[in-house]
């Protein structure tokens, strides 16, 4: 469980908003499995720049572990989810 705790209207992708990842339960779980947790995850829609759109457009996995939506979606993500919003990222 996080939160959305940031937004970026002049991300590199069109519109994102940040997740409070990593916890602390997060990162005890990676320094117990000797790893770093990671972190920087955004819910954005599709690239700007043309040469990552066309990458993104040949490849399954083109985010880096963040959650890519549509354009039209993050539109509307973007405007009802305000910051402090409590959600739960499932696997």
């Amino acid at each position: 469980t996080y939160l959305i705790d940031r937004r970026n209207p002049n991300s590199r992708y069109h519109l994102s908003i940040g997740i409070s990842y990593p916890n602390a339960q997060d990162r005890a779980k990676a320094a117990a499995m000797g790893k770093k947790p990671g972190g920087e995850i955004f819910i954005h829609g599709e690239p700007n720049i043309a040469k990552e759109r066309k990458r993104a457009a040949r490849v399954d996995d083109w985010t880096a572990g963040c959650i890519a939506v549509t354009n039209d979606e993050i539109e509307e993500i973007y405007a009802m989810v305000r910051d402090g919003t409590v959600i739960t990222l499932r696997p």
